[in-house]
């Protein structure tokens, strides 16, 4: 057996022990600050592990998504190289084109023609 194979071996066991162990001690972390914030404050009722492990997914999806960083970080990369192929006058009109899509003010055409 190669010295991959036996160091792969002795990792696997101990990636699937963190697993475990990142999801016990997160989904204990929610159900105890849930219980110990929302009931006194709120009257909400307590919650159990479970459903705590639910809402710790939950958040992960709503506000963590799915580990896809990198794929923002090539986009990013790639508008940045465009961008830097542009001439000025090509990147200023990228940018109020932008503006007035997006809605943040008039363009500078429109504010000339309105004084």
């Amino acid at each position: 057996m190669s010295r991959r194979w036996k160091r792969l071996m002795f990792i696997a066991p101990l990636a699937i022990l963190g697993m475990v162990a990142f999801v016990f001690i997160g989904g204990e972390l929610v159900l105890h600050l849930w219980n110990w914030v929302l009931p006194p404050l709120f009257g909400w009722p307590s919650i159990t592990f479970w459903q705590g492990l639910g809402l710790l997914a939950l958040c992960r999806i709503l506000f963590g998504g799915f580990g896809g960083h990198g794929v923002r970080s090539n986009v990013r990369r790639r508008m940045e190289e465009r961008c830097d192929q542009m001439t000025p006058e090509e990147r200023e009109r990228f940018r109020q084109r932008m503006r007035e899509r997006w809605g943040f003010g008039p363009s500078t055409g429109e504010s000339k023609g309105s004084e």
